[in-house]
């Protein structure tokens, strides 16, 4: 179905002499093939090869070439590959075109002129299988980060392309519908469709792909049936973990010895008359890495927003020791790192974006910051030229920084490989130890496990538990019944 032949390929302007170079694989008809390797080693751009994206949208240089069924993609034009191969790109909003999440499913049978019938069996098709009832007729800029995503997969899998190509698909999806997300491609090949997933997440793929293809510097270097993958040591090529039941907790020794404690009361904000935030009383361990968890649309970068005073219509009392905090001491001692850092990417470099969060620009800290990061090499380059791993790591310099004592990371380990995961964590550690707290949102339970010390548990607006790291209570969120 999919010849790569000889395909290499190196973007105009690009540091890297060669994105790929010499790819040569066939992908066979219901085939579920895992793309996987470290950030930057070029499975992203073998997906735009695969969807005509690369030579549609991207300029470069390119040898080689990808075949569908025999015909040359890079010929085609890109309405008529959208009839075979759908995609879903890692960040969700680069292809929403309409404002309400209904409207936005049926887009594509829309544009393929589809007959009304036709499509309103499709939408109740998607709905059912990515259950989305709740989220239909909805506006699109309201949903967070996981339900954005499961609307893009939707809108996609109503087309019934014949080749799904997702990259990332799991990055902001909370556990459960990371296992729904297991569920929809086994259902996908069982009708003969092919699947190509990058991803650097694996545990919900474990029973569902054929074949895994190991990345390194633009070209292919390994390649594993899923029963010899099971096999190997993913830590020895740089791989999250297959098995999330083998994770242990991996930090007692993090935990502050500081019994103060952040307070909140009538903790509340609303959009509009719907209420998305109401917590009566919670006292949370200061100096501790602190995991904020919690289904899709719990209401956790709501919470994130509110703590550190970019809502101003929040109600409530933030209590530090003696001290009443308002909104403009949040200002001042918070950071957030958002879960989409295009809005807070400002300067020409990568180097000035660290700076721009100093008070006294010192370059010698600004380089060890991103030294500590692995981002020293890319320095002087625009920051909205890198991948979003590398966006998100330079996010995350800019709030180490910025020397605030309470640091929000919204999501901070989306799209980020095993080694820059843990550079994150080396980094949350080191900010512990000076004395800094750091509220994490996350559905990562390797981050959790790694460096967490702190659990809040939100569901429907409401902290609906609060406590120190705990195996059994994470594994029963986390881990598939």
């Amino acid at each position: 179905m999919l010849k790569i032949d000889n395909v290499s390929f190196s973007y105009d302007n690009s540091k890297n002499n060669c994105n790929l170079a010499d790819i040569n694989q066939n992908i066979e008809k219901g085939e579920v093939i895992l793309l996987c390797g470290e950030s930057g080693c070029g499975k992203t751009t073998l997906t735009r090869m695969i969807n005509g994206i690369i030579p549609n949208f991207f300029d470069g240089t390119r040898q080689g070439n990808v075949y569908l069924d025999g015909n040359l993609i890079s010929e085609m034009p890109i309405y008529e590959i959208s009839r075979y191969v759908g995609s879903v790109f890692q960040n969700p909003k680069t292809q929403f075109f309409n404002v309400d999440t209904t409207s936005e499913i049926v887009f594509g049978c829309e544009n393929l002129a589809m007959n009304t019938d036709e499509i309103k069996n499709r939408l109740n098709y998607v709905v059912n299988d990515f259950k989305l009832q709740h989220l239909l007729d909805k506006n699109i800029f309201k949903l967070s980060g996981g339900e954005k995503q499961k609307i893009a997969g939707a809108s996609v899998s109503a087309v019934f392309p014949d080749i799904f190509v997702l990259d990332e698909p799991s990055s902001n999806l909370d556990s459960e519908s990371s296992w729904d997300l297991e569920d929809i491609i086994k259902k996908w090949k069982e009708s003969g469709k092919t699947v190509i997933v990058a991803e650097h997440k694996l545990f919900f793929l474990s029973n569902v792909v054929d074949r895994v293809i190991f990345m390194e510097k633009g070209q292919i270097t390994n390649e594993w049936s899923m029963d010899q993958f099971r096999h190997i040591d993913h830590r020895d090529y740089g791989l999250r973990q297959l098995n999330l039941k083998k994770l242990v907790v991996n930090h007692s020794e993090y935990y502050s010895n500081n019994h103060e404690m952040i307070e909140l009361k009538n903790f509340n904000f609303k959009y509009g008359k719907n209420q998305v935030l109401n917590i009566d009383e919670v006292k949370i361990p200061k100096n501790e890495i602190i995991a904020v968890i919690g289904k899709n649309g719990a209401g956790k970068s709501t919470f994130a927003n509110c703590l550190c005073g970019l809502k101003k219509s929040c109600k409530g009392e933030i209590i530090w020791g003696d001290n009443h905090l308002k909104r403009k001491d949040l200002l001042k001692k918070t950071y957030m790192v958002m879960q989409d850092v295009n809005h807070q990417l400002f300067t020409e470099s990568v180097l000035d974006e660290v700076l721009l969060s100093m008070d006294d620009e010192n370059i010698c800290v600004a380089e060890e910051i991103l030294t500590n990061l692995n981002l020293i090499h890319l320095k002087e380059m625009h920051p909205m030229a890198l991948s979003g791993g590398e966006k998100q790591r330079v996010a995350i310099a800019s709030a180490i920084a910025s020397g605030k004592e309470f640091l929000i990371f919204d999501e901070p380990t989306s799209g980020l490989d095993l080694k820059n995961m843990m550079k994150v964590s080396e980094n949350l550690v080191y900010l512990q130890k000076l004395g800094v707290t750091s509220f994490i949102i996350t559905h990562d339970f390797e981050l959790i496990m790694e460096v967490c010390s702190h659990i809040l548990h939100m569901e429907d607006g409401k902290i609906i538990d609060n406590y120190k790291i705990n195996e059994e209570k994470l594994e029963n969120f986390f881990l598939k019944n």
